[in-house]
């Protein structure tokens, strides 16, 4: 390729910020998409096959916006379940569409170290690996320290006495730590940020509704596709909880043959086999909740995900079973924030009401 090298990648959540610096660490131009909007998932949904799943949509919209907005080069990762497939399928349809562009898929088998020399063959063989890796590590870093933060905005944003003062303390950091270069900055500014948190005026119930947050990984983590359910949540006066994180992922993708054997043994008796991408970890995670009192659990399902679809009979079970509520929330590329208000509204009430002792499923 004789133009200079300009990556693009999909966009999901705020992870774009870590991305960005380890390809700019490792010498490439980055062409960051757009965060996700109506037109991304509208541009998905038009070139994508009808029935496949919802993150092969708003993936494919996002690299589509990307490549229109400059990049030359398109990555995407693949992994477990229909994700195997999402490189070689938006490969295909991006070059129907007439894109001119170098198509990197970086696989791993779930293993981070295996992406990392993956990313460093294919998009900057030039560069030597240990300078690669220590992109790598501050671009975990970036993420660990996103995660951080946001799991306390997470637990503390229904009860801030000023309506937008976390959210304004949660923008300021995010906009100083995409100028960071060094590790040292990336702690100091996590440090610095979650002692801001301390200092936002809350009022706390002494026993607020919890609930934690399952279901697979894009429409979780990505705040577009699940129409803000968090923030839904919060503004219900409800503590939310979210495991899933590209810190646990990341943290899990070593050693991850036995991180599957731990969730399967979790499992049992509701499945006794692995059922692919975060449906056994669905699973684990909602019977943890009902162990660790929590007040009930949403469910995320993209449309068309058959691992979260095969999870939901034991998720139903385990309800049932414990008296246990669950909100099951199918994102597709219709759902509309109203739509969702209503239900999250309905959810909210009916844990009050259960709390209250007033009923008892």
């Amino acid at each position: 390729m004789s133009d200079p090298r300009r990556l693009t990648f999909p966009h999901m959540g705020d992870y774009w910020i870590a991305v960005k610096r380890i390809a700019e660490i490792s010498g490439a131009e980055v062409v960051v998409p757009p965060r996700i909007t109506r037109r991304t998932i509208e541009l998905g949904a038009r070139y994508s096959p009808e029935f496949v799943c919802v993150p092969f949509k708003y993936t494919l919209g996002s690299l589509i916006e990307g490549l229109e907005n400059g990049a030359n080069v398109a990555c995407q990762l693949c992994g477990g379940c229909r994700f195997s497939y999402y490189a070689e399928v938006q490969e295909a349809i991006l070059r129907d569409l007439g894109h001119e562009f170098q198509f990197v898929s970086l696989g791993g088998g779930g293993n981070i170290l295996h992406v990392m020399m993956d990313f460093q063959r294919k998009v900057a063989p030039d560069v030597a690996l240990p300078r690669v890796a220590r992109a790598f590590r501050h671009g975990f870093r970036m993420a660990q320290a996103i995660d951080a933060v946001q799991q306390r905005v997470r637990l503390d944003r229904a009860f801030e006495v000023e309506p937008g003062s976390i959210r304004r303390v949660e923008a300021e950091f995010l906009r100083e730590l995409e100028a960071t270069v060094t590790t040292r900055q990336v702690l100091e500014l996590q440090r610095a940020t979650l002692d801001a948190l301390d200092h936002v005026p809350l009022s706390r119930p002494e026993r607020p509704l919890r609930v934690l947050v399952v279901g697979e990984l894009y429409v979780v983590m990505e705040p577009y596709s699940n129409c803000r359910i968090e923030e839904e949540l919060a503004r219900n006066g409800v503590e939310v909880h979210r495991p899933l994180d590209v810190t646990s992922l990341i943290s899990h993708s070593v050693g991850y043959r036995r991180h599957v054997a731990e969730l399967t043994r979790g499992s049992a008796p509701y499945v006794t086999h692995f059922i692919g991408a975060e449906g056994t970890e669905s699973i684990v995670r909602t019977l943890a909740a009902v162990r660790d009192g929590y007040d009930g659990v949403v469910h995320l399902k993209p449309f068309g995900c058959m691992p979260e679809v095969n999870a939901m009979p034991a998720l139903q079970r385990i309800s049932r079973e414990n008296t246990f509520p669950i909100l099951f929330v199918s994102c597709d590329a219709q759902s509309a924030e109203a739509g969702l208000r209503t239900r999250v509204e309905a959810f909210a009430d009916m844990l009050r009401i259960r709390e209250a002792g007033v009923i008892h499923a």
